[in-house]
């Protein structure tokens, strides 16, 4: 079976496109960066397969960031994701919690859902929505019918297990064709959708994604486009760290330098820590840092 791979699919007839996304290597890259509780292991893999999904359907290169902010015991959460299905993820929580709820209402209180689109040529387009349904697959539904009127149907599932961590999604959405192409009466998407609600976890976790299709949609006219990887990558790099401090005084620089033998910087996603001397903030400030070799 192959997991970390997304595939995209069209019902030419029906005017639907569909997405089957199932991860296990590139979720647990990010369950693996930091300690989270199982909770928000559960929600960061629903998000990382939320966004394998709404990237897939850019026409463009750029990347797609799914973002909730709440003021529950949950308070923020991101994920990442390029046209070229590049990852990256990262939670907060209130750590006060002795106990974490269970679920995702539970965790959310006045929560809110932002959803960027950011083109490598282009202005960024963003869209928010309250988190005010029982799951975030309702939530992104409910995101699309509000911003683009277009009838979508999302399903997220996880499972965790000692060495094992998967999340798999499932995306149906009518075509942006034409007018007539937002009404459902229209097209073949309430037949498909609950065709798709059909999907059990042992079916969607351990069946090969083509007999996942042919068991859900073998009486229908299906075209699959040939499968996609998904990874995770973190972007960070000891260059960009660098960068960032080009805008800092350096005597201000060089003051933490004394007081704490050095400056490190930690990436909020991948928590890879950078360290940098006295001699590095000379160099940067000075247009003259180079990077030590085998670094990035």
């Amino acid at each position: 079976m192959a997991f970390d791979q997304l595939h995209r699919y069209l019902f030419n007839q029906g005017n639907v496109r569909g997405e089957l996304v199932r991860l296990n290597k590139s979720y647990q890259s990010i369950l693996d960066s930091y300690h989270y509780p199982p909770v928000i292991q559960h929600l960061l893999g629903e998000l990382m397969a939320a966004a394998s999904l709404l990237t897939a359907t850019l026409k463009f290169e750029g990347e797609i960031a799914i973002q909730i902010q709440g003021e529950g015991a949950l308070t923020y959460a991101v994920i990442n994701g390029t046209h070229k299905q590049e990852l990256r993820g990262v939670a907060r929580w209130n750590k006060d919690l002795d106990v974490l709820p269970d679920n995702f209402e539970g965790l959310i209180r006045k929560g809110v859902m932002i959803i960027t689109i950011t083109p490598v040529k282009g202005e960024r387009y963003q869209g928010m929505v309250a988190l005010d349904k029982p799951s975030l697959a309702e939530c992104i539904e409910s995101y699309f019918e509000q911003s683009e009127q277009l009838a979508t149907k999302v399903i997220l599932r996880t499972v965790l297990s000692k060495g094992t961590s998967l999340a798999c999604g499932m995306f149906l959405q009518v075509l942006p064709t034409s007018s007539a192409a937002t009404q459902t009466e229209e097209t073949d998407f309430e037949h498909l959708s609950q065709l798709t609600n059909t999907i059990k976890n042992d079916e969607l976790f351990s069946l090969p994604a083509e007999d996942i299709l042919h068991r859900l949609y073998h009486q229908e006219n299906v075209e699959v486009f040939p499968a996609t990887k998904v990874v995770f990558k973190c972007t960070c790099s000891k260059e960009r760290s660098a960068g960032a401090l080009v805008g800092i005084a350096k005597e201000e620089l060089l003051d933490i330098v004394t007081k704490e033998g050095s400056i490190k910087m930690n990436c909020q996603y991948c928590h890879t820590e950078y360290s940098f001397d006295g001699i590095d903030v000379e160099s940067i400030h000075a247009g003259t840092y180079n990077l030590p070799t085998g670094q990035n």
